[in-house]
């Protein structure tokens, strides 16, 4: 919890990409002490690569885009996702293509990835984004805000007028076994009618009943039904952990969602590393006061 973390050794995840239908390799690498973690397209001349900062988001449309000069790297938020909950820091994720492979749909492949490969901790404290002032974006009908609270907790809220979803409702502290056990094998979920427009557009060529959750009008079209009961409202936590990467740190903090997709995220995102009141960059063992004013220590974490 106190040092920073990449992978003891290179890993690979294979499939395809959603949009494209076409094979997509992923590798994890590690990388040294604060380098952070990039994606590099070692399909392209000079292996570009790419932060996985706000800054480099060039589309909340479906999924997280993120974009170079000269290429782009879609569908990010699964693999990020898993990052975030196991504190990788520091990665150079090596891709084949213009998009990370959507395996079965869920973060699942990607963390038993990271557990075939296991962890190192590096000889360099982690740093922390501690939420210190509240910050909120949206409007009534769909936010997102972060609030001072001694670790990272996320509480999600969706409403879909469908009868398999209605309104859905988590509150979970993000570690890595609640994360394990409880968020990361949800897997992503659309309406047939979308699909079909989307795919006489040219999109989600690779999307099909193995790597989503698809329903009609009235039922879920998987055979196998649903992982856990409320899994559309654990997917959605888990598409934000991986759009809070781009906060370029670990956030310590409450993370409140009300139908709040990929654009509400990638502003409220945004919205904190342009509020430097709002925040302040931590080491774990670093005194702080708590909003209940009888003061803790960030040791309490281990």
């Amino acid at each position: 919890m106190f040092l920073q973390r990449t992978l003891r050794k290179r890993v690979v995840v294979e499939g395809i990409g959603l949009h494209t239908g076409e094979p997509a390799t992923l590798t994890f690498c590690p990388a040294p002490p604060d380098t952070g973690i990039y994606i590099v397209r070692k399909d392209m001349p000079g292996s570009p690569a790419i932060s996985t900062r706000a800054e480099f988001v060039t589309a909340t449309t479906n999924a997280t885009t993120l974009g170079g000069e000269s290429f782009s790297v879609s569908t990010v938020e699964h693999c990020l996702s898993a990052l975030t909950a196991f504190r990788i820091d520091n990665l150079f994720i090596e891709l084949s293509g213009p998009e990370i492979p959507i395996v079965d749909g869920s973060a699942k492949p990607f963390v038993d990835a990271i557990l075939e490969a296991g962890m190192a901790e590096q000889e360099i404290p982690r740093k922390y984004v501690f939420i210190d002032e509240p910050v909120y974006v949206g409007n009534e009908e769909k936010y997102a805000y972060v609030k001072p609270y001694n670790g990272l907790r996320v509480t999600c809220t969706i409403e879909f007028p469908h009868p398999k979803i209605g309104h859905q409702t988590i509150d979970i502290d993000i570690n890595e076994h609640t994360y394990t056990r409880k968020i990361c094998s949800a897997r992503t979920f659309g309406f047939i009618k979308d699909v079909e427009m989307l795919q006489s557009k040219g999109l989600i060529r690779g999307g099909s009943l193995d790597n989503a959750i698809v329903l009609d009008n009235q039922d879920i079209l998987n055979p196998e039904g649903l992982r856990f009961a409320d899994e559309f409202v654990r997917h959605k936590v888990l598409d934000a952990l991986g759009d809070l990467v781009m906060l370029g740190r670990p956030m310590l903090g409450h993370l409140v969602l009300y139908k709040a997709g990929h654009d509400v995220m990638n502003t409220l995102v945004h919205k904190v590393l342009s509020s430097p009141e709002s925040y302040r960059l931590i080491e774990l063992g670093t005194e702080i006061p708590d909003t209940t004013a009888k003061g803790r220590h960030l040791w309490a974490f281990n």
